[in-house]
């Protein structure tokens, strides 16, 4: 008998494979995945910044963070290495709240993190309720292998874009490619068009 190759989950019929982006197979368990040592920055050293094309940055310690208007959300994530997993419950502030009242021309955004990581999305993207700096999983403060103590939560896209340990949004007034990026990944990355790399 051949063995069953993991991709075969994908077609597994019902309502969670019709959640499923083409390629994806269903993940029961959280896999870490990540291209360097996971930081382990202590919370009074946390903060977060916004800054860039804008009027004028903005920075909040974890505590101001925390003290921020919340939201829970529950959402399925999909991992360009082809796992998705479905119902995954965050608690996190909401970029629009971050955002609110600045002024930017800039159309783009660079998320940085803790460990030199980057990645970049169209601001639009990060905007009306699609996207969330994440502290909480299932309940729980998310843990640094899952990018703790907060995660870029941009859902619609493949998950490499919800940046781990997160420390920052830069506006930009044109696009320039993040780490993975700039090593072959597509620049969108829509997990229902396949968007994993250059040319897909």
């Amino acid at each position: 008998m051949s063995p069953i190759s993991r991709g075969f989950h994908g077609r597994r019929p019902g309502a969670e494979a019709g959640r499923l982006p083409p390629g994806q197979y269903l993940e029961r368990g959280f896999p870490v995945l990540s291209a360097g040592p996971t930081p382990h920055t202590p919370p009074d050293e946390w903060s977060f910044t916004v800054d860039g094309a804008v009027d004028a940055p903005r920075s909040w310690t974890q505590q101001e963070f925390l003290a921020l208007p919340s939201e829970t959300v529950t959402v399925d994530i999909h991992c360009v290495t082809k796992w998705s997993k479905l119902d995954t419950t965050w608690t996190g502030v909401a970029v629009d709240t971050l955002l609110d009242g600045v002024e930017t021309e800039g159309a783009y955004v660079m998320a940085w993190s803790d460990g030199d990581y980057t990645t970049n999305l169209p601001l639009e993207d990060l905007t009306g309720g699609r996207a969330w700096v994440a502290y909480q999983y299932d309940g729980e403060p998310l843990e640094p292998e899952h990018g703790g103590p907060a995660r870029l939560l941009v859902p619609h896209l493949y998950f490499w874009k919800s940046a781990k340990w997160v420390r920052g949004l830069t506006l930009m007034p044109d696009n320039e490619p993040g780490f993975w990026e700039s090593l072959g990944y597509h620049d969108y990355g829509d997990p229902w068009r396949e968007q994993r790399y250059w040319g897909d």
